[in-house]
C-alpha cells in the first residue's frame, strides 16, 4: 500500500501544479489551515473536499473495559469532518 504525502511533498505537488514556488505554496496551506483552525467552531467548508463541523456529544453510558464496570461518560463537544459528495464519488467505486 502507497504511503500519504507529506506536508513537503503536498507543497511541492502544489507549487509545480500552481507553478508558484514553494514558499508561497507553504504560505497558502499554512493560511489555509490556520483559516480553519480559526472558523471550525462555524464550521469550515472547502469545496468539492467536506466539511469541518463541531459536534455536541451527549452524555451516555459506557463500560470500563478492565472491569466490567458501567460508567457515565461526560457530554462534551467534538470536531468532525464530513467528506463531500464529490469526494466520496471519486475516490470510491461506484457500485
Amino acid at each position: 500500500m502507497p504511503k500519504a504525502m507529506t506536508k513537503s511533498q503536498v507543497i511541492d505537488h502544489l507549487a509545480k501544479k500552481t507553478q508558484t514556488t514553494k514558499k508561497f505554496s507553504q504560505q497558502f496551506v499554512d493560511e489555509l489551515v490556520g483559516l480553519a483552525y480559526k472558523e471550525a467552531k462555524n464550521s469550515f467548508t472547502i469545496p468539492g473536499l467536506g466539511k469541518l463541523v463541531l459536534v455536541d456529544r451527549k452524555e451516555r453510558m459506557g463500560r470500563n473495559p478492565a472491569t466490567g464496570e458501567s460508567i457515565l461518560i461526560p457530554a462534551k463537544k467534538v470536531l468532525k469532518f464530513r467528506i463531500a459528495k464529490a469526494a466520496k464519488d471519486a475516490i470510491l467505486p461506484k457500485k
